[in-house]
């Protein structure tokens, strides 16, 4: 059976080609995809494409946009059997960790993809990204399931989780990384998947949940040589402030000095929610390595293990969306929920 694939594009590099009047760089027309990249065809996949309007620049990425994608995925996904989404690159690791804890019960593929060159340019990459990104959404196993069941974003060969990638290079065609978590699949002469990697859902014919209600009373502090007090409680203090990311040194090290500590206690004795995410790309935290860790941890932080950023963000915003209790978000943040973390 043909699958289906809805490519949706919000906007981004990937979907600019040359105005051959004015040579400036204009959105094209995705209705007429095939046109532009025939290569689409040869798959024999049915393609249909949705093209947000106005365009959003990743810089100007809201949550607003994550329950747009997850509500339209929620209304055509009986329509198809995957959906591919057009993203700028700078906010695509946020969208798609978002995503992935949004959409409960997904059990069809939806990977991201941009590129660092327009795709009506010499040299684009975002012919390969997106013609991948389709075959992995099409893709199906055996028994007739998806092939990978994700929220995943496909860059310069290589699938990742959505919500264990960051944007790694400015520059590069590979400008996404994974440290602490390998691809999913990786595209060569043909695509390699990782199956023992792949998450599959507990019932195939699980009905997808949107989890569109969210809370973005987040804060981040990355903990520095010379922060000083003031800084820190005007981050972590704040009234409308309910959880903090703290991005701290090496296996979650941070200061010992009694005011940050100080200000700590006295969040957590707020009820305030605080999670503590290393600042280096690939490792975890462990707050009973060393005792500046330890510390933390009896001041009530709580270790985000090898969760990245981003995901730490959409992960708090979704939990606190779902409850008003800060103590069963607390108990849910240190759960494996869809990949994020390794446990």
């Amino acid at each position: 059976m043909t699958s289906s694939i809805l490519i949706i594009y919000t906007g981004g590099t990937i979907g600019m080609k040359e105005d051959p009047v004015e040579g400036t760089l204009k959105p094209f027309d995705f209705s007429q995809i095939m046109e532009e990249v025939p290569e689409l065809g040869k798959f024999g996949v049915q393609i249909h494409a949705h093209t947000f309007d106005p365009l959003i620049d990743s810089s100007d990425v809201e949550p607003s946009l994550w329950i747009s994608l997850a509500q339209l995925i929620r209304d055509r996904y009986e329509e198809f059997d995957g959906f591919v989404i057009l993203h700028g690159t700078d906010t695509m690791a946020y969208s798609a960790s978002a995503l992935s804890f949004m959409l409960e019960g997904l059990t069809k593929p939806v990977i991201f993809t941009g590129s660092q060159l327009p795709i009506g340019v010499p040299r684009t990459d975002g012919k390969e990204n997106l013609i991948s990104a389709v075959e992995i959404a099409a893709a199906k196993d055996a028994e007739g399931h998806a092939r990978v069941p994700e929220v995943c974003i496909f860059f310069d060969s290589r699938l990742l989780r959505g919500n264990r990638s960051t944007k790694f290079s400015a520059e590069a065609f590979n400008a996404f990384a994974s440290p602490n978590c390998p691809p999913l699949a990786e595209a060569g002469i043909r695509i390699r998947y990782n199956t023992e990697l792949i998450r599959k859902p507990v019932y195939w014919d699980a009905q997808l949940r949107v989890q569109s209600k969210l809370d973005t009373r987040v804060s981040i502090l990355k903990v520095h040589p010379g922060m000083t007090a003031q800084v820190m409680r005007s981050v972590v203090s704040d009234p409308l402030t309910r959880a903090c990311i703290l991005e701290t040194y090496g296996s979650g090290n941070a200061l010992s000095k009694p005011w940050f500590l100080d200000i700590l206690q006295e969040a957590e004795h707020e009820g305030k929610i605080l999670l503590n995410v290393t600042q280096c790309p690939s490792g975890t935290v462990n707050m009973d390595l060393y005792a500046t860790g330890a510390t933390l941890k009896r001041a009530g932080v709580l270790s985000g293990a090898d969760i990245t950023t981003e995901a730490a963000l959409g992960k708090l915003f979704s939990l606190m969306g779902r409850s008003d209790d800060n103590a069963r978000v607390k108990t849910m943040l240190e759960k494996n929920l869809c990949g994020e973390i390794t446990k």
